[in-house]
């Protein structure tokens, strides 16, 4: 049975340099231009917030924030294909936003295809707001696709996050 918002057998806790591998399967079978192993080695080593959500002991999802001068940024968040549709992508950007809080950040700023339907849904349901375009920001089948820039104003604990 695949594992839910309340789900109590899945837990967070910071990736490792032991979790590329299973954070790199899961990124290759959920993206059709996935994110490379040296790119997460390179986010780990550069100390960005990497999390990963593991159910017994297995890496389901995983999240990683960069922070700095008063500002976060998602990087990436993603959900083994087999446990989407449960709320655990919501759990993780959740995460993501109280760890970007604890940093003191102000904003929290993201990119998303606008194809990606229900990331964009999951977004704006939490409080982020499109600010912007990148042209041509991601590879595509037919040459390359726009990104929705979305940010969302962190303004305490438990505001601005669609609460």
């Amino acid at each position: 049975m695949a594992a839910n918002l309340q789900d109590p057998i899945s837990s967070f806790r910071a990736m490792r340099a032991s979790d590329l591998e299973a954070v790199s399967r899961i990124e290759l079978s959920a993206y059709p231009h996935p994110w490379t192993f040296t790119i997460f080695r390179d986010c780990l080593a550069s100390g960005y917030e990497c999390w990963v959500l593991e159910r017994a002991g297995e890496v389901i999802g995983y999240g990683v924030l960069s922070v700095a001068g008063g500002e976060a940024h998602v990087l990436n968040i993603c959900i083994a294909p087999a446990e989407q549709g449960h709320g655990l992508g919501r759990r993780i950007l959740a995460r993501l936003l109280d760890l970007a809080r604890w940093h003191h950040a102000e904003r929290v700023f993201l990119e998303v295809r606008p194809s990606n339907t229900a990331a964009v849904a999951l977004y704006h349901s939490s409080g982020f707001n499109e600010i912007g375009r990148r042209p041509n920001y991601y590879p595509g089948k037919r040459g390359r696709e726009d990104a929705l820039v979305m940010a969302i104003e962190l303004l305490g604990p438990g505001l601005g996050n669609g609460e």
